[in-house]
């Protein structure tokens, strides 16, 4: 059977846009390999005799849980609502999927504040599940015929970004751009030519809607779990719909309505002010900033602001002591402004580092110089400088990352591999990395004095923080995941086992770190893998970390097995600090391709977060948080008074760059260009 598509035999090419059952898909799935994602809400199509000024949202709590509709005017007098619930919600309403008397019965009651009166209009409105579809290719050649999908026959994108027509006009465009250029000859030449069009027209369309995709899928999951943002303020509530898929961020949102980001803005700055108890008669020059400018306590530690230079490994220790290296990148970043500067994963042992190169914090030697950076810290900056320590398990005796990163050391480097440890004895490589020992009960004791050892020392050393590494498939991360704990005993197995030995290691830290220092746990969210840690897992985690005391949880993902497949993306782990923030009721510290100030500020006022690490920009500059300060013109922020006729002449620049566009935009407008 062709799909119903045999009429068109001789074609040089049928275009398959015949929607999201799409015959032609299905009838070839060996060849297309489409991935249908089924998501778990309900949503109905209906009209409403009704005008709407704009886009319309109403979330109300009815039968069974919340319900949400999401409406728009199409022509005045009429308007199309969508309704959407949860799958238990549809089921405890006890509506039938094709009756729509009903339907309309029940969305009359629940929203009849939002419909005032008019009336629900139904037109073969059934309840369905929206399937996230995606296909390996959108081209297929059977026999002389090459077939080609477009728009929701090839990709879907969930109704809440809008953008399936859009998706669909622009697939109709690249590929009328890619045979124009491609196809200009006849009989077997033809035949190739249109091959290399249907080639050239997937690859140019392939990250565009991959992005788009991503985006609405982060939508979705917005609106699958509206109980889990219930709590918030109406103000954070808006804020954290508005920006919920990322494409919205805090300055566009300013650009299309400056008065909501001004609203936003006061209600987080005073809400920050009253969470921290501090007094705002006063009015502090924070309170009028963005929120990245805000300070923040935990336990007994204030950072000025809630940009965190994330942990780096720098590979540059010889013997687990930090040099002048160190010195100068810790130092310069705080110079740079972050309130919270995180130094690298610093080992435990010899054994517990990744890399010959890594630093540790065993012995006396390696403190004294870790305390040569604090003093520089907390002499010449603001900020606050935490100690982040692990081990490398599994993943330990690699060369230094810019050689061949995750392998084994190249014993001509005059380093020498050393035995690793793990919960279960698995490679990071099967044939390339070697076979960790599973750890006995000793083994594990012994991990424990030796991260006690570390944290006594770093607080010798003066860091005013401490963070225990257990993400991204070092030698703690092991025993959270399942796809790397395989143990048979009380270590292995559930998750309250999985977590066991972690939280005891936890526990003996944490009683041995100073009451008055807070402590964070890193983690990693998602391994990416089927079968693998989820969002889910990680508040568990995070509940039984908070309960023994910890102070922020700091969320990454992956990283934990070479069979992972990130969804990359800006900001792409915000999600994951959001549902740990928001579930288990503690601090988070949102990580991951974070790479502005605007970034930043979103993240936090949409409640993602309570610090926004970043890495790479930090990099690139050490500068980014007082860069970020000229900006914003914000001037209550601690430049080093040796700097500070620099700082004078960076936001008077900056400043009269502004001045100099906004002029220039005001001509070209003039001039209606």
């Amino acid at each position: 059977e062709d799909a119903g598509v045999h009429t068109h035999r001789g074609a040089d090419l049928v275009v398959a846009a015949d929607g999201i059952n799409s015959a032609v898909r299905e009838g070839w799935q060996a060849h297309f390999e489409p991935s249908v994602d089924l998501r778990t809400n309900r949503f109905v199509w209906l009209g409403a005799k009704m005008d709407l000024p704009g886009f319309y949202y109403s979330f109300r709590e009815g039968t069974g849980g919340i319900w949400n509709m999401h409406a728009y005017q199409y022509t005045p007098g009429e308007s199309t609502i969508v309704i959407e619930t949860t799958d238990e919600a549809f089921l405890a309403s006890g509506l039938g999927i094709q009756d729509e008397a009903a339907t309309v019965k029940l969305v009359e009651e629940i929203f009849a504040d939002d419909l005032n009166g008019a009336r629900v209009l139904a037109n073969r409105s059934f309840w369905r599940q929206f399937p996230t579809i995606t296909c390996r290719t959108w081209r297929y050649r059977d026999g002389d015929t090459p077939f080609v999908l477009m728009g929701d026959a090839a990709h879907t994108a969930h109704f809440t970004i809008g953008s399936g027509t859009k998706l669909a006009l622009e697939d109709a465009i690249a590929l009328n751009k890619a045979m124009v250029a491609h196809v200009r000859g006849a009989g077997h030449a033809r035949a190739a030519q249109v091959d290399a069009a249907l080639a050239a027209y997937e690859e140019s369309r392939r990250d565009e809607v991959g992005r788009i995709q991503h985006s609405a899928n982060v939508s979705l999951v917005w609106f699958e779990n509206v109980r889990r943002f219930w709590h918030m303020s109406p103000t954070q509530f808006h804020v954290s719909l508005l920006t919920r898929s990322k494409q919205i961020t805090y300055e566009n949102l300013r650009l299309r309505d400056a008065q909501v980001v001004r609203d936003a803005t006061e209600w987080w700055n005073r809400d920050q002010a009253k969470q921290l108890g501090i007094a705002t008669g006063g009015r502090p020059a924070w309170l009028d900033a963005p929120p990245m400018f805000a300070p923040f306590r935990l336990r007994g530690m204030w950072v000025p602001n809630r940009v965190v230079v994330s942990p780096m490994a720098q590979y540059s220790a010889v013997d687990g002591v930090p040099n002048d290296w160190h010195l100068v990148h810790y130092g310069s970043r705080a110079l740079g402004g972050a309130g919270l500067v995180f130094v690298e994963m610093t080992c435990v042992s010899p054994e517990g580092r990744i890399t010959p190169g890594c630093t540790g914090l065993w012995n006396d030697g390696q403190a004294q110089a870790f305390a040569r950076i604090a003093d520089f810290v907390h002499a010449n900056t603001q900020a606050k400088i935490c100690m982040q320590i692990g081990h490398a398990g599994r993943k330990g005796s690699t060369q230094v990352g810019w050689e061949q990163a995750d392998w084994p050391i190249d014993e001509s480097s005059g380093y020498r591999n050393w035995p690793l440890l793990s919960p279960s004895p698995l490679p990071y490589r099967d044939g390339v990395n070697q076979v960790p020992r599973e750890m006995s009960r000793e083994d594990m004791d012994k991990v424990i004095e030796e991260f006690c050892r570390s944290a006594i020392l770093a607080d010798r050393a003066g860091y005013d923080m401490l963070e225990l590494h257990m993400a991204h498939g070092y030698l703690l991360a092991s025993f959270l995941s399942p796809i790397t704990n395989r143990r048979t005993d009380a270590y292995g197995g559930s998750l309250a086992n999985r977590m066991r030995f972690p939280l005891e290691l936890f526990e003996a830290v944490r009683a041995v770190w100073p009451r008055a220092k807070p402590m964070s746990v890193r983690v990693s969210a998602t391994d990416w893998i089927p079968g693998g840690a989820t969002g889910a897992d990680t508040v568990e985690v995070a509940r039984a970390m908070k309960a023994a005391g910890c102070d922020l949880i700091d969320v990454s993902t992956g990283q934990t097995d070479p069979a992972a497949k990130p969804v990359y993306g800006r900001m792409y782990q915000a999600t994951f600090s959001e549902q740990v923030r928001l579930e288990a009721g503690i601090a988070t510290m949102a990580v991951g391709a974070i790479t502005t100030a605007d970034q930043v500020n979103t993240l936090l006022i949409s409640g993602r977060a309570d610090l926004v690490a970043l890495a790479r920009p930090h990099l690139a500059d050490p500068y980014f948080t007082l860069h970020a300060a000229a900006d914003y013109d914000f001037r209550g922020i601690g430049w080093p008074v040796q700097y500070h006729t620099g700082a004078t002449q960076l936001h008077t620049t900056v400043q009269r760059a502004k001045e100099e566009a906004a002029r220039k935009a005001e001509l070209l407008a003039e001039r209606g260009q």
